[in-house]
């Protein structure tokens, strides 16, 4: 009988991943593509008072921070109210982004082993200034060109303007504390094997294997690129076990959690955030906390448009981003939590075990479940550690310390009610649907040795 298409898609995924030296380019020539991207194309990104901004402006009534072309995105308030965790009631700034973007990867066989087209991209908050970036990484605003600038290359694989076949195609949310309700597209096409795609400098072809070894290294693979390869599922090794829990349980389980826990958002004016203050450079917490509104002034010559200006929200620390995995019953599982965030679309998502993306845990007073476990782990019970940079076109030089973490005997029988052991089976199996597994889940997904990914 031939293979399912599913099963044959997951081997051609698995090749991928396991050519981590061969591919068009070897690993030395990847570094030296990236340096020469940083240092062909001229970058800055400087601080700016709001006055400063170009068509952009707080609205007289609001105070809300929005371009004039009513594109792009605003900066708003929101009162939230909730009974999950231990603060029910506040307000804050917020990213209301409702366009839906497009972050898309291009794919083709090239010497027989299907290699993705990245891109060394340039953003306004990126560290390092280049970080490989998908092939396409554009707002609605963006390709329908309101910035009257280019139209962003390889628009037409993911219009449907060219000859190509979807491998991956599905709705995603973004971060809920920072954005309201905000979605792309997340989607990898492939391209008949032989096609000729002109490829421009700052482009090339990298294999799966070798995208997971950048990984390894601190702030080199953004988050639009993270998120879209998370959605991959590699062919499952022949002895796969059980499930701890099936597949209706989870489910069951993580209804129940929607309907446990409230959240009702309310769109306010900015001036009327309470605790948050703005000056001519910023908009602050008075206590210090959280993030900060900012402006920037940013030169880049190789993209659509060559100098702009922007509000961009910067963090105060460095957070973390974790997983405890365990094998149960001969398969991999990962302790996800059911998760409020402030700009989630339906109440929660599934999280990673642990999530600060402030570095406020440090101090904290009463730390987040499982922080311990995590941080006290030793080298040998550590399958991934790596800081891991936040999307650089809204937030400033953010990064988080990305860790998945073999779990020790030591963990109590009974976990919190929002916390459940699931395979990683079936998170991939729920990550092909959106409003499921967050943005900072799928990324960390996404970083599993490929092993461990299949096992």
């Amino acid at each position: 009988m031939p293979e399912p298409a599913a099963a044959a898609l997951g081997r051609t995924f698995l090749e991928s991943a396991l050519a981590r030296d061969g591919g068009e380019m070897d690993f030395g020539q990847i570094h030296a593509w990236l340096e020469r991207a940083r240092e062909t194309h001229r970058f800055r990104t400087e601080a700016i008072p709001f006055a400063e901004l170009a068509r952009w402006r707080f609205h007289p009534a609001t105070g809300n921070l929005e371009h004039e072309s009513g594109r792009f995105f605003t900066i708003d308030g929101l009162k939230v109210e909730t009974n999950f965790g231990t603060v029910p009631h506040w307000s804050q700034p917020i990213i209301n982004q409702p366009e839906i973007g497009i972050l898309g990867i291009l794919a083709q066989r090239r010497r027989g082993i299907l290699h993705f087209l990245m891109q060394a991209k340039m953003e306004p908050g990126n560290i390092r200034t280049v970080q490989v970036a998908p092939t396409l990484q554009a707002t609605r605003s963006n390709y329908m060109r309101v910035h009257q600038g280019r139209a962003p290359a390889y628009l037409e694989y993911f219009r449907g303007e060219r000859p190509r076949r979807a491998l991956v195609d599905i709705l995603q949310s973004e971060q809920g504390a920072r954005f309201l309700r905000k979605r792309n597209r997340n989607v990898v096409v492939e391209v008949p094997e032989g096609e000729v795609v002109p490829i421009g400098a700052d482009f090339a072809w990298l294999t799966l294997g070798q995208i997971q070894r950048l990984l390894l290294e601190d702030n080199v693979v953004n988050m639009d690129a993270r998120t879209v390869l998370s959605c991959i599922s590699y062919a499952q090794a022949p002895d796969v076990g059980g499930d701890c829990h099936g597949d209706d349980e989870v489910v069951s389980w993580f209804t129940e959690m929607k309907c446990r826990w409230e959240l009702n958002v309310e769109r306010i004016p900015l001036n009327q955030v309470a605790d948050w203050v703005r000056t001519p450079m910023e908009i602050r917490h008075r206590e210090g906390r959280f993030f900060t509104v900012m402006a920037v002034r940013v030169e880049a010559e190789n993209r659509e448009v060559g100098a702009w200006t922007q509000p961009i929200v910067r963090p105060h620390e460095p957070g973390i981003v974790a997983f405890l995995a365990r094998p149960i019953r001969g398969q991999l599982h990962l302790l996800v939590q059911a998760k409020v965030e402030a700009g989630n679309f339906d109440v929660v998502e599934m999280a990673p075990t642990v999530q600060c993306l402030t570095g406020s845990y440090r101090t904290s007073t009463c730390p987040p479940p499982f922080l311990h476990e995590v941080l006290a782990a030793p080298p040998e019970r550590i399958l991934f550690d790596a800081m891991q940079s936040e999307e650089g076109g809204r937030f400033f030089r953010e990064e988080n310390r990305s860790l998945i973490v073999w779990a020790g005997d030591d963990l109590p029988a009974r976990m919190p009610d929002n916390y459940l052991w699931v395979s990683l089976r079936q998170l991939k199996n729920l990550i092909r649907y959106n409003n499921f597994l967050n943005v900072q889940c799928r990324c960390l997904l996404g970083c599993l040795p490929v092993e461990q990914a299949r096992a």
